[in-house]
């Protein structure tokens, strides 16, 4: 199998800067208003989706068809857009759909550029916090906010006595599999805000996340960011994080293969 030229890391690089600043101008022109909400579940379960979220999807498919007219997209409110191109971008137009509609800043637009499969570039943006992460190769991250660029690093020397933890299950593990992980419980002690979180972990600020049922454009766009930070991915049965699901995310391998440990009760 043929590999990605890393050449051209800087092309598609520029493109997620300047789609990070259009999609937080479109926010501020177009989407701060009254917006309508929906259950994609009907009635059975909250699954939210607003009349933002598609107007976003729309805006970046925009953009790509655009720049990249041959180029696959994915996207959670459009599906497949199917081409023989190996490239693939897949968007989550608002991770924390849920927070968008309370009106708390955490939510952002995911998106990520695949090649084969695998996601080579990634870009969170969080329009009202007026900042984005986003790296420019498989070895550098960064932080733009307010317009000033910092790299970042996740905090590799961490020892598993001063874990900072930020977990959430939404719901979707059961009380009595959470009781099997007492000790994971009581070192859930920040909160867990989505692809935030993630963020957070690739600047150092957090040492471990710990997910239920991200689906792949939740988790894509994070991959290369965090890597690219010096950080760790995988399945809570230690799979490949591409693969999605249930997701553990760690500052360096010695803590992550021990939260796999603790996870194993509820892993499969």
């Amino acid at each position: 199998m043929d590999q990605f030229n890393t050449k051209n890391y800087p092309i598609f690089a520029k493109f997620l800067n300047n789609l990070a600043k259009d999609l937080t101008s479109f926010y501020y022109s177009k989407l701060n208003k009254t917006f309508k909400v929906s259950n994609k579940l009907k009635g059975k379960g909250y699954d939210p989706v607003t009349t933002s979220d598609k107007a976003f999807e729309k805006f970046i498919r925009s953009k790509i068809k655009k720049k990249f007219p041959n180029h696959q997209v994915i996207g959670e409110e459009f599906g497949h857009k199917k081409t023989k191109s190996d490239y693939t971008w897949v968007i989550d137009p608002i991770d924390g759909t849920r927070s968008f509609v309370i009106g708390n800043p955490t939510w952002s637009n995911l998106i990520s550029l695949n090649y084969k499969g695998n996601p080579i570039l990634g870009l969170a943006n969080f329009p009202v916090l007026k900042k984005y992460y986003i790296n420019h190769s498989d070895k550098a991250a960064y932080v733009v906010e307010n317009g000033k660029r910092k790299k970042i690093s996740v905090n590799k020397k961490v020892s598993f006595k001063d874990v900072k933890v930020s977990a959430a299950f939404h719901g979707w593990l059961s009380l009595d599999k959470q009781k099997k992980i007492p000790q994971i419980l009581k070192l859930m002690q920040f909160p867990c805000s989505d692809a935030l979180s993630y963020s957070h972990l690739a600047e150092g600020r957090v040492d471990i996340v710990i997910q239920c049922s991200n689906k792949i454009w939740d988790i894509h766009p994070i991959i290369p960011i965090v890597k690219a930070a010096g950080g760790h991915l995988s399945t809570w049965d230690n799979k490949d994080a591409v693969n999605a699901g249930n997701i553990l995310v760690s500052s360096n391998k010695v803590i992550h293969n021990k939260f796999l440990k603790l996870l194993k009760p509820v892993s499969k």
